[in-house]
């Protein structure tokens, strides 16, 4: 009975939007992204990855609908805050959760051209793992609440 009550609460916890894709040993939670002006020009995507197997893997690549996607890193160096490219991809070590968040990793969707994310939104794209192979998944455009929000980034300048 326990064991139900705290499954019900854990469940209970989760955004009603929450989803997540599996592939081999990897668990993506709650892929997401937010909103965004009819000017920008780029959206950005988070989700945490979960590797449960023994071996490590790595996310390569995003591929998606549009001109260019990126894997990024939000740095700050000399009170700067910048984006940073991340060639390699992300190490996915196991038994651990990367998580991409407002102000660190995150997936860059470039090339809007005025058509922005709107609320309620679905953005399919294709998570490319070197081992574990191609998954599609579908990015949940939603309002993240302000206080879950990190505005360490505003006004950063871009760099790869």
């Amino acid at each position: 009975m326990r064991t139900i009550l705290a499954l019900s609460l854990a469940l209970a916890a989760l955004p009603a939007s929450a989803h997540e894709f599996k592939i081999a040993d990897l668990v993506i939670g709650h892929p997401f992204a937010t909103p965004t002006t009819a000017s920008a020009k780029a959206g950005a995507g988070y989700m945490e990855i979960t590797n449960r197997g023994d071996t490590p893997d790595r996310l390569v690549a995003v591929e998606a609908a549009f001109p260019q996607v990126m894997l990024h890193a939000s740095v700050e160096k000399d009170g700067v805050a910048r984006m940073v490219h991340l060639h390699e991809g992300v190490e996915l070590l196991p038994g651990e959760t990367v998580r991409f968040a407002p102000g660190g990793l995150h997936v860059m969707f470039m090339g809007l051209k005025g058509d922005p994310f709107e609320d309620g939104e679905k953005v399919p794209a294709t998570l490319v793992f070197e081992k574990a192979g191609r998954l599609d998944v579908t990015f949940n455009v939603e309002k993240v609440a302000m206080k879950e929000m990190d505005h360490s980034m505003h006004g950063m300048a871009s760099g790869s």
